[in-house]
Formats: structure tokens, sequence, C-alpha cells
């Protein structure tokens, strides 16, 4: 099976679409912003990239989510319920860590079939 690379840069790739599944690199807010402005982002860019490997946020297997901070949970929370479709929540886990950059807030690694 081949497999097909998303933004490949020479580090890492923000994709990697293999079989039927695509594994997207954690995304960060590259704006910065309020936890709720940071999360909007990283959702967008998900979007993006699940559309760009022919998914959509439906068929999200396994979220992880980094926050900075566990006193943002609930503001991304309200962000994240807005995003994720209803009727197929992922499996998901959060965890508190630090981040590269002392601005970000959040961190969001999906999994998703294609």
């Amino acid at each position: 099976m081949a497999i097909k690379r998303l933004s490949p840069g020479k580090r890492m790739s923000e994709g990697v679409v293999h079989d039927d599944r695509v594994i997207l690199a954690g995304q960060v807010a590259v704006d910065g912003g309020p936890i709720k402005v940071q999360s909007e982002q990283v959702l967008k860019q998900i979007d993006e990239l699940l559309a760009a490997a022919g998914s959509d946020k439906s068929k999200v297997l396994f979220a992880q989510i980094f926050l900075a901070d566990m006193t943002d949970y609930g503001a991304f929370n309200e962000v994240w319920d807005a995003w994720i479709d209803p009727a197929n929540p992922p499996a998901r886990a959060c965890i508190q860590s630090p981040l590269v950059k002392p601005d970000w807030k959040v961190e969001v690694q999906v999994t998703a079939a294609v």
C-alpha cells in the first residue's frame, strides 16, 4: 500500500495516510491568543488536513489533547463540543503537558479513518 505524506517538511509531515487511516501530527495555533482562539485555530487546521487526506471529523478515531494548563480544560471542551460530530465522538485522552513554546496553550493530535 502506498504512503501519502501531507505537507512533508525536513523534520516531519503534517500527516501521513496509509491504508485506510490518516495520522496527523500534533497541531498548534500559529497565531497565539487565549485558549478558545487557539483551540478554534487548531481544530480548523485539523479539518483542513483531514480534507486533504480524504477524511473529515466524523471519521476521527482517536484524539490526544495536550493542555499546557488544566485550568483551560473547560474552555477547550466548549470549543471541542461545538466542533466534534456528536453522532461520531472519537476515543480521546487529555493530559497536561508543557508545550514547546510558552505561548502555546493546546496541541491536538488525531488519527482518523479515510
